[in-house]
């Protein structure tokens, strides 16, 4: 069925609805878990699902299985995203091929984001220019057969300098034959509400759907809003500022807001809403809950076991009995268990394991900015400093760290981190041991109050083929010390006795279960590798790639080896630091310590 009849049918109905966002894993066991999560939030009885596509189709096989199975196996009313960043016609004309085949009958055509590492979007060969030459060539090859939907910038575009020229190609994209709007993430709803009634007098009639996006942490909350560069209200920063080193009160707070969020909106006159999920569930269950949008439980359960909505089981009315005291068991353990993916290692399982915010592999800047913070470096040792330059508060990022100042916990190991930066490592990630610290506390504290958290120390960094021999060496002589490292190839060298996770983080609440939401694994730290190593392809784009800059970066891309160590004993605070500074490395890398002052540390 068409998303736009289902619009429509609702707003004859006077009732509210609302469609859930998601996008592909990147893992395989993410992809399957992502489906078992799309089938139990059907139950929160979307209209449809959209899900995204990547520049260029880089994931155009499992967006286009995803939409697939969505709609085959468990009857998800499915939205595919196609983009024209790097899509030539044969591609599109492959995607949508692909989409008729599967009985998708509803495009979300996008004109995408620039291409990577090019600050200014441009079309592909035999491609698009325009969100609206996609449409355009969508309904000249398929006549009506696909319900197709547009993006709105309530706020503008971030090419466009010109309010009317928004609004102009908005209806123009209209005019082609777009036939609803999906608008980007907001929170200042006077300022939607706005921009809905100036669509409205220029003669946009087609129905509109806000964007709504709950916070699920305050540093995804802030790199996200950075990067669409969105307006926040004061009233939401400075709710948020006594809380941010709280994840659940930031969570609660997310839900709290995009309630009142959604009621205001409602108070307007707008009954639609489209949930960017991050792949992500409780958040946006909460929210519907809140706003009265799901059906008491003595309604929605009129079966021992709660009955799905999917089209293909809605008649289902038997279960063999197998599953009687298993079923909810596995739904309440599984629930929940990546609500917290505040680390770089999420459990690989998770449907949300990658770059939450799905925008995929970038410096985060634009050239221009990036030489700014990061210069010419001619050297290792050049780009040593740089690390250093950020730990000291001198520079506002480097390519490993978006993040405007480092994490508080960073001070307690400040010292050590720059001993080991100083004698060859460029460490882009570490976390102190931590043993019984209470969740609220300001600097290790994370989840529900009235818990404890703990930590094993745990250290991330580059490091050249030679002090990697002699790392490996030293380390076989620790029993308590875990490691992974690998180089660019793939080549993969480990002490770990087996592929499982090793949790490097866990906290102990009130009446839950024990929480492990930080672990290390071996498919996570390759799925990671590639994003790693590409981040210094990505730096040394913005430079000539004869110049000696792109050479020093590409040199320490293709040659050495990104390690993670893990100190298992957690209740020893300064094992691993004490390990690592026995060993004997080749001093390659920065030069002596100044004057004036010792170089410190590397990002956390």
């Amino acid at each position: 069925m068409k998303v736009i009849d289902k619009i429509h049918r609702a707003e004859e109905e006077q009732r509210p609805y609302w469609s859930f966002e998601y996008f592909p894993p990147k893992t395989t066991a993410g992809v399957q878990n992502l489906f078992e999560r799309m089938e139990r939030m059907y139950n929160l009885g979307p209209e449809f699902v959209d899900i995204t596509w990547n520049a260029g189709g880089t994931s155009s096989d499992l967006t286009s299985e995803l939409v697939a199975t969505a709609q085959s196996v468990y009857g998800l009313e499915t939205c595919m995203h196609l983009t024209c960043t790097n899509m030539p016609k044969e591609k599109i004309d492959a995607a949508l091929k692909a989409a008729k085949a599967c009985g998708n009958q509803n495009i979300l055509a996008l004109r995408g984001d620039p291409p990577r590492g090019q600050e200014q979007w441009a079309s592909c060969d035999n491609g698009f220019a325009y969100a609206s030459d996609l449409v355009a060539y969508i309904r000249q090859q398929y006549g009506d057969y696909f319900s197709i939907g547009v993006a709105g910038y309530p706020e503008g575009h971030l090419d466009s300098t010109d309010r009317e020229e928004d609004f102009k190609w908005l209806k123009f994209k209209v005019d082609q034959g777009a036939d609803f709007i999906v608008t980007q993430l907001f929170y200042d709803t006077g300022l939607f509400l706005d921009w809905v009634k100036e669509c409205r007098t220029r003669g946009i009639t087609v129905p509109i759907i806000p964007g709504i996006m709950p916070i699920q942490s305050f540093g995804g909350f802030n790199r996200m809003t950075s990067l669409c560069k969105t307006f926040v209200p004061d009233h939401i920063k400075n709710a948020l500022e006594p809380i941010k080193e709280d994840d659940q009160a930031v969570k609660d707070f997310g839900v709290k807001l995009a309630v009142e969020m959604c009621k205001e909106i409602q108070a307007g006159g707008i009954n639609g809403f489209h949930f960017y999920t991050l792949n992500l569930e409780k958040s946006t269950r909460l929210i519907l809950e809140g706003l009265g949008f799901v059906a008491p439980r003595e309604k929605a359960r009129p079966l021992p076991w709660n009955p799905s909505l999917s089209k293909k089981r809605e008649k289902e009315n038997v279960r063999p009995i197998f599953w009687k005291n298993r079923i909810q068991s596995y739904v309440s353990r599984t629930e929940a268990w990546d609500e917290f993916p505040n680390g770089r290692w999420g459990d690989s399982r998770s449907p949300a394991f990658g770059e939450l915010d799905g925008y995929g592999t970038s410096l985060k800047v634009t050239p221009k900015d990036a030489l700014a913070l990061w210069g010419h470096p001619s050297s290792t040792r050049d780009v040593a400093s740089l690390f250093a330059k950020y730990c000291h508060g001198e520079i506002r990022s480097i390519p490993w760290s978006d993040e405007s100042s480092l994490y508080p916990e960073t001070e307690a190991i400040r010292g050590q981190l720059a001993r080991l930066n100083e004698r060859g490592y460029l460490t882009i990630n570490s976390q102190p041991a931590v043993n019984g610290a209470r969740s609220d506390d300001k600097v290790h504290g994370w989840g529900p109050k009235n818990g404890y958290v703990y930590q094993k120390a745990y250290l991330e960094f580059f490091i050249s083929p030679e002090n990697l021999n002699e790392l490996v060496n030293r380390i076989e002589e620790e029993p308590q010390i875990t490691y992974y490292a690998v180089n660019k190839r793939g080549d993969l060298r480990t002490n770990s006795q087996n592929d499982g996770p090793n949790a490097v983080t866990w906290g102990v609440f009130v009446g839950k279960e024990i929480v492990q939401p930080t672990v290390v694994e071996v498919v996570s730290f390759v799925a990671w590798k590639d994003e790693a190593f590409e981040l210094w392809s990505e730096w040394s784009k913005i430079y000539e790639p004869s110049s000696v800059s792109a050479k020093v970066i590409n040199s320490i891309r293709d040659e050495w080896y990104l390690v993670n160590i893990v100190h298992n004993d957690f209740q020893d605070q300064d094992g691993l630091f004490r390990v690592l500074d026995s060993i004997k490395t080749v001093d390659n890398v920065v030069s002596a310590p100044t004057a004036n002052r010792q170089r410190e540390g590397a990002l956390c």
